[in-house]
Parts: structure tokens; C-alpha cells; sequence
């Protein structure tokens, strides 16, 4: 029987690899416990690269610290663990060195959970924020190809080629490879991505691959690949796909003689947890005051029993396919 292999890649502000992998495994436990199919063979790949830029953090707040106004500034406290840790993970990762490190650790985490792949097997991502982007980077983005790499970073695009190599629709060989078999995206920002092809092209536009990926998989699956992008009504990272993936796709959709629904069937599903925090907030959910909330909404996915059964029923889906 074939095995379903279902992967899982956090997004910023992670910093315990233990807790990471509590949450990953819980949301794989539920996951396996909603699908209803005993001979169905599922194993989890937990991606963790949230330390890979602590460093490079801490000595940034330490320059903020060294200076005479810093005290002087308001919310300090919002500045040094929400604004920094958040947007300290997307610059950092952009950076070729702080990049490059991520990719090896994905690296090695990757390819020893899928040592054991044989033909027929499947792949889902289950990924989180900016995992999102962060895998689609390493996937599909061009800047990973530059021959200038290896003098900065010796090996890593080989690192890369290795780990494109295992999808099929990727690497050297296009027909070889683990089958993507479906997409589930929480809290992803991968909507504002799209922002960086309006120039032209760009070394970090994840478009082109992404498409030719998509173009490999329509041919033996005969059905456009399922995607699933959950999204927390106040998670100020999340964002809507369904009508910006024409555009991420390619940006020049209306041209195209294959439209994006032919490629894949992606559906955005709306997951709000219903606390009593939310319940208190919604009368103002479009003043500033949710944005209180937002941290919580965005880590609420992982324990969110719609995401869990909508994954669930997704994998067994693809098994009965």
C-alpha cells in the first residue's frame, strides 16, 4: 500500500523545536483520527527552522537597547517580541546567509523523513505563516540557481537541486519523485508574494516553477491538485487565495490559454475559533482593537478541529484516487 506522507513547516516566531513538534504531532494525531480508512498509512515530516536567525535578532535588540531613545519609544516590549520577532524571520530568511541555513536545515529534516519513499507514495504540506513562503522559496524561487552562490555559500545550490529532486514535476528529472497530493495552507501570507512580480521577473518569484509543478502533476492526476487555504477571520497575516492565485500563477492569467482551475482546486475555508474573546471582538472586528487578538488567532489553527477534519478529508480523497 502506498504511504501518504503528510509535512509540516511552522512559521515565525517559533522558537522551541520541542513545542513546534507537539503542536505538529497533535494536529497529525487528529488528522489521522478523522480519516476513515484503517489501511490508509500515514507519516508526519516535522520542518523546523526557527532558530536559524536568533542570533542575528538578538544582536539588532541589543543595538536598539544601546541607544539613548530607545527607552523613549512607546509599546518596547510589542517592538522587541511581536515586530521584531515577526518581521525579523521574513528579512532575515530573504538574506542569502540566514537563507541558506534554513534550506540545510530543511535539507537534512526532509529528505531523512522521506528515506523511505517508494513509487506510488503521496505528499501533503500542511504549512503555517511563512513557511508557506519560505517553502515555496526553496521549491521554486530562481535565486537559489545563481553560480555566484558558490562562493558565498559553497553546496547549498546542491542542497537545493537535492531537495527539489524528490518531488516529481521538480529537478533534473521532471517524471521521478514523490506526487504532491494536496496543499493546506494556514494563516499564509502568501497572497502579498504576488506583489513581487509586478516589475518583471525577480529571483525570488516563486511563479514559474510553481506552474510548471502544477503543468507535471495535471497529466498523470487528471484533476487539478487540491489546496486548502484556512485562514482565521482575525489573523492579520492570513489572506484570501481563491481569487489571487490566477495572479500568483502567473500574472498575465487572462492571456493564458490554461486557466488556473484546470491546474488546481483551491478553496479558501474561513476558521475562526469561537472563543469568547472572539465573541467579544466581532462587533469591532474592523477597528483597531482586534489586532490585540491576532497573535492568538494566527497560532489557533494547529488545535482547530475544521482544519484538522478538512485536511483529514482531503488525504483520504487523494487515496481513493
Amino acid at each position: 500500500m502506498p504511504t501518504d506522507y503528510v509535512l509540516f513547516i511552522h512559521g515565525v516566531k517559533t522558537r522551541n523545536q520541542q513545542e513546534f513538534q507537539s503542536f505538529a504531532t497533535k494536529l497529525f494525531e487528529r488528522i489521522k483520527t478523522s480519516i476513515n480508512a484503517p489501511t490508509l498509512t500515514l507519516k508526519p515530516i516535522v520542518l523546523f527552522w526557527g532558530d536559524v536567525g536568533i542570533e542575528a535578532q538578538q544582536d539588532l535588540l541589543q543595538g536598539f537597547r544601546n541607544s539613548p531613545t530607545w527607552d523613549k519609544f512607546w509599546f518596547n516590549k510589542f517592538r522587541s517580541e511581536g515586530v521584531l520577532e515577526f518581521v525579523g524571520d521574513g528579512a532575515l530568511y530573504l538574506s542569502r546567509h540566514v537563507g541558506a541555513k534554513a534550506v540545510r536545515k530543511l535539507e537534512s529534516q526532509g529528505l531523512l523523513g522521506l528515506k523511505d519513499m517508494a513509487q506510488g507514495d503521496r505528499l501533503h504540506l500542511v504549512t503555517h505563516s511563512w513557511g508557506t513562503v519560505i517553502l515555496f522559496d526553496i521549491l521554486f524561487a530562481t535565486r537559489w540557481e545563481d553560480p555566484k552562490l558558490d562562493a558565498s555559500e559553497p553546496g547549498i545550490r546542491q542542497s537545493v537541486e537535492r531537495i527539489r529532486n524528490t518531488l516529481f514535476g521538480l529537478g533534473e528529472n521532471t517524471q521521478t519523485g514523490i506526487k504532491l497530493a494536496s496543499v493546506s495552507t494556514m494563516g499564509s501570507p502568501l497572497a502579498l508574494f504576488n506583489l513581487i512580480n509586478q516589475d518583471g521577473a525577480s529571483s525570488h518569484d516563486v511563479t514559474p516553477k510553481l506552474k510548471e509543478l502544477l503543468e507535471a502533476l495535471a497529466v498523470p492526476r487528471k484533476r487539478p491538485l487540491p489546496w486548502r487555504n484556512f485562514a482565521h477571520p482575525g489573523d492579520p497575516v492570513a489572506y484570501p487565495l481563491e481569487g489571487v492565485m490566477p495572479l500568483l500563477l502567473d500574472p498575465n492569467y487572462k492571456k493564458d490559454n490554461t486557466p488556473s482551475q484546470q491546474l488546481v482546486e483551491i478553496q479558501d475555508v474561513l476558521v475562526p475559533s469561537n472563543t469568547w474573546k472572539e465573541r467579544l471582538l466581532t462587533p469591532v472586528r474592523q477597528q483597531i482593537l482586534p489586532l490585540l487578538f491576532g497573535g492568538e488567532a494566527h497560532g489557533s489553527y494547529w488545535e482547530n478541529p475544521v482544519v484538522a477534519q478538512t485536511i483529514a478529508d482531503v488525504i483520504q480523497k487523494a487515496s481513493q484516487s
